[in-house]
């Protein structure tokens, strides 16, 4: 009776792996599908504009990476007639102000403002820069760019030729992962290329755009007004997850373009690169729990592997060797093609050890609700929101404190 309840189980385990490798190897084509399109219509709509209008470009700042300086220098160096630059920090000895410093001096005709923000009064830091920032921005439409992202030269025209040509709320980029200095980062970055924006390039095929990315997004100010300001944003980890979803509530689309912006992986190490995974897939479990779920689906490979562990035999073997052939096709289509990646062909080897851990992680993102950011500990709650630790203790601290002065006057 034993053998005969084993021998079901590993026949349902088997089973299982087989769906979800072949949903796996669905996926792998229908991304690499949705890239080659993507890249046909950019093809087609490449267009030189004659008028551009002003710009506001905001870029909240914290701490100093590898690679920052040149990062920021990179938006001094557009191709366009009228912009500004607004940098916010939250204290003047954060190190990033003497970077900002440095790039102000060598590019004085670029209109730049340093914004000392204070501490943060909503649990997510980035937004209220993005809030203090947007109440001084001069212009309309305003362009919100991570420190970790950096750009070609006529970035800010593709901008203008999106919001120009389209009626949108909000325009936000593909990007490309960009390296950094060790090997956990290429794991990273190669994630970002062919893994991360697969699953943004599906979504927007099957529904749309229904959020924005943060590495680059664009927003008009009467839009942004519109579902209530930066402020709606401010207990939620997953800020542009949540941004471009209330803006298609209201009404507004979100288009995403086709011009390619860079995401450099800054996590150097095994241990911080693997801290920055977990960060985002619990991020995003609580942010869309169904989607998240659902996402197991999209690791064809890993899958394809169990089931050649589980079944030792030559359908095993079939399945895993479609599920190599599409996934390199996939990163073919979307990395080297659409994302214009020339990294991606040396590095194709090394993508089963990113699916690997992508998978690891993506299990890991269903235990905890504890996530380290910019060295802080916060806990997550059920839609997304979520608050400093420190900051809830704190808090505690003087609630307690108070109630005991309460009783100790209270005493005769």
């Amino acid at each position: 009776m034993k053998t005969d309840v084993w021998v079901l189980i590993d026949h349902g385990v088997q089973l299982v792996t087989l769906i979800a490798s072949l949903g796996g190897i669905a996926y792998y084509l229908m991304a690499g599908a949705a890239a080659r399109r993507l890249r046909k219509k950019r093809e087609q709509d490449a267009t030189v504009k004659a008028s551009f209008p002003p710009l506001s470009l905001l870029k909240p700042v914290g701490g100093v990476h590898s690679g920052l300086e040149d990062h920021l220098e990179s938006f001094f160096r557009q191709d366009y007639p009228l912009f500004e630059i607004l940098f916010a920090v939250e204290k003047q000895s954060d190190p990033a102000v003497a970077v900002v410093e440095r790039l102000v001096a060598r590019h004085p005709h670029v209109p730049t403002r340093l914004i000392i923000t204070g501490e943060s009064s909503y649990s997510n830091a980035k937004v209220f820069s993005m809030e203090k920032m947007a109440t001084l921005a001069r212009h309309e439409t305003l362009v919100i760019t991570d420190d970790d992202t950096s750009v070609g030269p006529g970035y800010l025209k593709a901008v203008a030729h999106s919001v120009e040509s389209t009626k949108v709320g909000a325009v936000t980029h593909l990007y490309r992962g960009i390296t950094g200095s060790d090997f956990w980062s290429k794991l990273e970055a190669l994630g970002m290329s062919t893994e991360f924006m697969a699953g943004v390039v599906v979504a927007e095929r099957l529904e749309g755009m229904k959020f924005t990315l943060g590495p680059s997004m664009v927003i008009r100010a009467d839009c942004l007004q519109a579902i209530g300001g930066f402020a709606v944003l401010a207990e939620y980890l997953a800020d542009d997850f949540v941004l471009g979803g209330r803006l298609v509530q209201a009404g507004y689309p979100v288009l995403l373009s086709a011009h390619i912006v860079n995401h450099h992986a800054s996590s150097t190490g095994f241990v911080n690169s693997l801290k920055h995974r977990l960060r985002w897939n619990r991020s995003s479990r609580f942010s869309r729990p169904a989607g998240y779920l659902g996402q197991g689906f999209t690791y064809g490979l890993p899958w394809a592997f169990l089931f050649y562990v589980m079944a030792g035999n030559p359908w095993g073997l079939g399945v895993l060797l479609c599920a190599l052939v599409a996934r390199a096709w996939l990163a073919f289509e979307l990395g080297t093609k659409l994302l214009e990646d020339t990294t991606i062909l040396r590095r194709l080897g090394l993508i089963p050890l990113q699916d690997l851990l992508s998978f690891v992680t993506w299990v890991g993102g269903f235990l905890g609700r504890e996530i380290v950011w910019r060295n802080e500990r916060y806990r997550l709650l059920e839609g997304g929101r979520f608050y400093r630790l420190r900051t809830r203790e704190k808090k505690d601290r003087m609630a307690s404190s108070a109630e005991n002065q309460d009783t100790a006057r209270a005493e005769p």
